[in-house]
């Protein structure tokens, strides 16, 4: 029978439906997605028909993106019925809804509403064939003539009929209107104005920025950098291109050794925001495996469906490319420095060319750490980005809403239209497990300095201002390192019973590597247990005070380091280093990293947790 053909949902449509459907005179609304990255833009505007009992929602995949993979399985986590493209195009619905020109959007019955997955339409995309609508297509870069912008010009925007395929093109900003009559006037009387839903959710979760800044284990006084890439080789993390001098080149490989290398591990957190055609079209385990040492270094590499906008948030300043990522770090005022900035394959007309041209760009030949000092210090907001990302900020769900109901034909639902507020990320700690480069100085008694490279750090080769030792997480891939470390640690729960206790894991620690002096098993985010070679453990706890912002907490591993520095001080005074023990058991330590004090209790582990 032909309900019975393969693959095909017989629940809540298909040709005996009305059988087995317990609400069976429901609107429908078909979502159709072309990839992963166009999903993430319709995953925003499903929540305007919750609570809606009239509204049956269901979803297809056109299959014409190269980006397919990842698509399955995100359509799979929505819950919402999977038809089949054959089967989709086949149903009756009331609303078609998709967030790109993919496949053959003019196959369906029910009216077609388009949103951009983008700060609107500022690329230029080859054009695609006209029976099978590709946009993944390619810059459009060595053509003869410049290739037209993706979703204004005809190809895109008509049937082979020369009518619009959409009966409503959803834009953010009048100017897209006006580039879009001029471009193409006869799709010109299907745009509607209603907003950017991706942007008023951003906007709406401003109040939580220091949230999200300790979900991605960011501590008060650390500046967070986001290196971001939106997909081709022209891209940030592309591996050729025009690049940031115009020479062409792999930007983001020099950058990464050179985050490790010039930036210090308590200063500063790192975190990537890669495009999900990179994601999905390398695929997630090549992406983790390209940035291993990175990420081991205390790099976070960022969900690219669920945690970008957060990230973005919580951002100090932004290395990005001409994606969309980065012109909204710019409407939300981050500093951004372009380190990739092909501008032949944006409409120059676009707001996006105007501060492309404007921005700040990476020099790759000078510091990076200095570039960015720069570029947080004398930033100055270019009023574009925030003019040009959306002229009705927060409007966008009851601008779509409204659309939506009257493409159907029927009442809006009682309830006021609203979006989902972005949700918290888990907390991640961004635990270094590469060998770490310390360079400490003790300032005064019982004060200490500490630099903690997961590079080489400044020095390398000379004489450093100060006193090196090195310091190991004991699950670094560097197993060779662990005999040569004078600070081993880990973290952990206090009560793992792996570990025993962090009593016994750092007897065990001290026994198993003689070389090393001083074992700390970090145990929360502002605590650690020590013990020092030949005495007993003891508990280093950050110290609260009245006012945060002056005196804070640092990563405990760093006070194992700081207290490391300052038993092994050469003092002209007699002192041994039990007595400078005791002497931190009474007093604390003060520890200084950047320009931020951080002040240390030390007290005698009791009761002992064990004897080790």
């Amino acid at each position: 029978m032909e309900f019975r053909r393969a693959g095909w949902v017989r629940v809540p449509v298909g040709d005996d439906a009305a059988r087995w459907a317990t609400r069976g005179k429901c609107l429908r609304v078909l979502v159709v997605v072309h990839n992963v990255t166009a999903a993430t833009r319709l995953l925003d505007v499903l929540p305007l028909f919750d609570d809606d009992l009239r509204v049956q929602l269901l979803v297809t995949c056109t299959g014409s993106s190269a980006f397919a993979a990842g698509t399955a399985e995100l359509l799979a986590d929505t819950g919402v019925p999977v038809l089949p493209w054959e089967q989709a195009a086949e149903t009756e619905v009331d609303l078609v809804v998709s967030a790109s020109f993919g496949g053959q959007l003019d196959v369906f019955s029910g009216k077609l509403a388009i949103l951009s997955h983008g700060v609107g339409y500022t690329k230029r995309l080859a054009t695609p064939d006209t029976g099978h609508r590709t946009p993944d297509t390619g810059s459009g870069a060595g053509a003869a003539a410049p290739a037209p912008v993706f979703g204004l010009a005809p190809p895109w925007l008509l049937s082979p009929r020369g009518t619009p395929i959409a009966d409503a093109l959803v834009l953010s900003h009048p100017e897209q209107y006006e580039r879009l009559r001029i471009a193409c006037p006869e799709a010109a009387p299907t745009a509607v104005l209603a907003g950017d839903p991706c942007y008023d959710r951003i906007l709406a979760a401003r109040p939580y920025r220091e949230r999200f800044r300790r979900a991605l284990g960011v501590r008060p006084g650390q500046r967070l950098v986001l290196l971001n890439s939106t997909w081709n080789s022209e891209s940030l993390f592309g591996d050729g291109g025009e690049g940031p001098s115009g020479g062409g080149g792999d930007v983001v490989a020099a950058l990464l050794n050179r985050v490790a290398d010039e930036f210090p591990v308590d200063e500063y957190r790192f975190a990537a925001v890669l495009h999900p055609n990179i994601w999905h079209g390398h695929g997630p385990g090549q992406i983790r495996a390209w940035l291993d040492r990175a990420r081991r270094g205390g790099m976070a590499l960022i969900d690219p469906l669920t945690g970008w906008r957060q990230a973005l948030l919580a951002a100090d300043a932004v290395i990005g490319d001409h994606g969309s990522v980065t012109y909204y770090a710019a409407a939300l005022g981050t500093p951004v420095l372009l380190g990739a900035v092909p501008l032949h394959a944006l409409d120059p007309d676009a707001p996006i060319s105007a501060f492309m041209r404007e921005a700040p760009r990476l020099d790759p030949d000078a510091s990076l750490a200095a570039q960015i000092d720069e570029v947080i210090r004398c930033h100055r907001p270019l009023p574009g980005p925030a003019e040009f990302t959306t002229s009705v900020p927060g409007e966008s769900a009851v601008r779509l809403r409204k659309l939506f109901y009257s493409m159907m034909g029927v009442s809006e639902p009682g309830g006021p239209a609203s979006l989902e507020p972005l949700p918290l990320p888990g907390y991640e700690a961004g635990t270094v497990t590469v060998p770490l480069r310390v360079l400490t100085r003790v300032l005064g008694p019982g004060e200490v300095a500490v630099s903690r490279w997961a590079g080489t750090g400044p020095g390398a080769g000379s004489d450093p201002d100060g006193e090196l030792h090195v310091a190991v997480h004991e699950d670094t891939r560097e197993v060779d390192r662990l005999e040569l470390a004078d600070v081993i640690f880990r973290d952990g729960e206090p009560d793992d019973p792996r570990f025993g206790s962090p009593s016994i894991w750092t007897a065990e620690v001290l026994r198993r590597h003689r070389g090393c002096s001083l074992a700390a098993y970090v145990t929360g985010p502002s605590e650690c247990v020590v013990r020092v070679r030949g005495e007993e453990p003891l508990r280093m706890m950050a110290v609260p005070d009245a006012d945060p912002e002056d005196v804070s907490g640092a990563d405990p591993a760093a006070y194992a380091s700081a207290l490391h520095a300052w038993l092994a001080t050469d003092s002209r005074e007699a002192v041994t280093a039990r007595a400078r023990l005791a002497r931190a058991v009474t007093d604390g330590l003060v520890l200084r990293t950047g320009d931020r004090l951080h002040r240390v209790r030390v007290d005698p582990l009791t009761p002992p947790d064990s004897a080790g």
